[in-house]
């Protein structure tokens, strides 16, 4: 008798790298629930991979920004009877105006999008995977997380806190089977820019400033099995978030492992 595959779920798949991740967890074998508000494009997209690799593919349509989100995508694997062995927490979105010009509504869903939705799914999700001795996690951060700030970033300022986050996670995580990896990329082909408005500004940009999303997912689930606790991927993001950085990021992370005050 077979073992059943393994289960996969991956948040704002719809487009980008996380339809990336979709095609290359669907490639190896796993079983997916797709989670995104435009359920019309999960549907097209979970169809080809069922068509492709002969998995299961689920789809939920959701608002990753609303408080009660992760609730509804948790209930959604208990209908399934489903147990989450691989997650990828993709969703997000970056304001185009200054912090004080924004309403609250629009601040409040970009902190609950990236930073609130994201940790209670962990929180939700990893205590199963610790107990089956076996998980891997990969939050979609940003190289502007190692970048200087800039001026009414609130982008910036969350990505730094799933960059922090997930170093700390896989800490705690790792001794129970369980990798976590905060993926780091630079621009990366795909629709945010025209999502958030800045597709112009984009386009000015030199081409070897750019990845491909295909790239950027290879690397970070190469990265999460690999066990590395933070991922940048291609050359020209390495060379940046080095210049950046004061400390390495291995360094960063080994004394902060060594300063943990819960040993």
């Amino acid at each position: 008798m077979n073992a059943p595959r393994r289960k996969a779920l991956i948040t704002g798949a719809s487009a980008g790298i996380g339809a990336t991740f979709a095609h290359q967890l669907a490639a190896s074998g796993y079983d997916l629930l797709l989670a995104a508000r435009r359920g019309d494009r999960l549907q097209t997209l979970a169809d080809q991979l069922v068509t492709e690799h002969g998995i299961q593919c689920e789809v939920l349509s959701v608002d990753l920004a609303s408080p009660d989100a992760a609730r509804v995508v948790v209930e959604h694997l208990d209908k399934l009877d489903w147990r989450i062995d691989f997650l990828v927490n993709n969703a997000g979105l970056s304001g185009h105006s200054k912090f004080a010009q924004a309403t609250w509504s629009q601040l409040n869903g970009e902190i609950q999008l990236m930073m609130t939705t994201l940790t209670e799914l962990i929180h939700r999700i990893a205590a199963g995977m610790m107990e089956r001795g076996w998980g891997r996690i990969i939050n979609v951060s940003s190289l502007a997380a190692l970048s200087p700030p800039g001026e009414s970033l609130l982008y910036s300022a969350i990505k730094t806190y799933v960059l922090i986050l997930s170093q700390s996670l896989d800490m705690e995580f790792k001794p129970h089977g369980v990798h976590v990896t905060a993926l780091c990329p630079g621009f990366t082909y795909s629709e945010f820019h025209d999502v958030m408005g800045t597709r112009d500004t984009a386009n000015d940009l030199p081409a070897f400033m750019w990845q491909q999303p295909q790239d950027v997912a290879r690397a970070g689930v190469a990265a999460v099995m690999a066990g590395k606790p933070v991922c940048v991927p291609g050359a020209f993001n390495k060379i940046m978030a080095a210049l950046m950085r004061p400390m390495p990021l291995w360094l960063s992370y080994l004394a902060g492992r060594a300063l943990n005050p819960f040993k």
